[in-house]
């Protein structure tokens, strides 16, 4: 059998990003900090010094600009990688992800294809505030013609990687910073995860909570709490966002028959509004109470941390919705909440994990 190392998130991609330069030849890296020696989180680290400056390149500070160039050498039969530190750095080329690199096979009537993976760091972090701390996926999740791919676990970081490299369509790979550091045991050969939908993290007969990227584990450490008080959840990891594939949700809702939503991003307009509107129109009949949405308010992101503090849900939101849900008593509910604020072992609301080891 083959040797299945524990590692973390950030050198699963390294691994993939390697491996993917191996198998293709007509594959680059490209992105502003790809070749420092910091490798944006360790992601690239390295890679120059194996593969020289013609297959992993640094780029000036010109989104839109670089970003046609690749879509162009895409058309022209070439399979980058292009990777932007912060999401929000992408907001300057949304009209050639968007009206190009999305529309171009159907406009063509096939005869283009654009092998693009976009590889965009989102979440908060350090205070970066309401410019570098965004997680904007449900915007490009609203363009038919891109994939959107959003792992939690290093395995699948791997995986869906060299998938997104080896997919002929534009992908949007987007990386949690906070996920960067979860150790997890990853396959040393070059497996491929397919880019096909859900995954079911814990089983559960109670609850079904959706989430994708780290709200997944946020999810976990709710339904880890929950189980210790006679609530047992069933956590569904989306991974792909677009196309969002609803049967396995819908599946575990009949057995559950109550759906909790956790987005990364924004609640209003957020993927959970959507997962929630389709399982209304298909599956009216298997909700037991009203579903509901967790996601970030309607406000722009604060940089300070009393404010942080009360923007972003985590695993105490969840005990607390799913409590209320079940009907739990005020006493359990109190009891779950002091279990899951327990596992993030007194970090501050800021910084990642127990594991964080800085910005690179």
């Amino acid at each position: 059998m083959p040797s299945s190392p524990v590692i973390t998130a950030s050198e699963a991609i390294r691994h993939a990003l390697e491996i993917g330069l191996e198998e293709h030849p007509d594959a680059y890296l490209i992105g502003e900090g790809v070749t420092d020696p910091s490798g944006i989180f360790g992601t690239t680290k390295g890679l120059l010094q194996r593969f020289g400056p013609s297959r992993v390149m640094d780029m000036p500070v010109s989104e839109n600009g670089l970003t046609g160039i690749v879509i162009g050498s895409a058309l022209m039969g070439q399979r980058p990688i292009m990777t932007h530190q912060r999401v929000d750095f992408a907001l300057l080329c949304l009209e050639q992800l968007f009206n190009t690199a999305a529309k171009c096979h159907y406009v063509t009537n096939g005869h283009h294809r654009v092998p693009l993976t976009v590889r965009m760091v989102i979440g908060r972090g350090w205070g970066q505030g309401p410019q570098h701390s965004q997680s904007l996926e449900a915007m490009f999740a609203y363009f038919p013609g891109l994939k959107v791919v959003m792992p939690t676990t290093p395995d699948r970081f791997k995986g869906m990687l060299l998938s997104s490299i080896d997919d002929d369509n534009p992908i949007i790979f987007l990386e949690h910073r906070w996920l960067h550091y979860v150790t997890g045991s990853v396959p040393t050969e070059g497996t491929r995860v397919p880019l096909d939908g859900p995954r079911v993290a814990r089983e559960g007969s109670d609850v079904t909570i959706v989430a994708s990227s780290y709200m997944v584990l946020e999810a976990l450490r709710a339904a880890d709490a929950l189980a210790r008080v006679g609530r047992e959840c069933e956590v569904i990891d989306l991974q792909i966002i677009r196309p969002l594939v609803i049967a396995p949700v819908a599946k575990s809702l009949a057995k559950t028959g109550r759906l909790l939503t956790c987005d990364t991003g924004w609640r209003t307009l957020g993927i959970g509004s959507e997962i929630v509107s389709r399982l209304c129109e298909s599956a009216w009949g298997a909700f037991r109470c009203a579903p509901v949405r967790i996601g970030l308010p309607d406000h722009p992101t604060p940089s300070s941390l009393p404010l942080a503090q009360a923007f972003y849900p985590d695993s105490t939101s969840i005990v607390a919705a799913i409590g209320n849900m079940t009907e739990l008593s005020p006493a359990k509910i109190a009891e779950a909440t002091s279990i899951a604020a327990a596992a993030r072992q007194g970090v501050p609301i800021d910084k990642p994990d127990p594991a964080f080891k800085g910005p690179f």
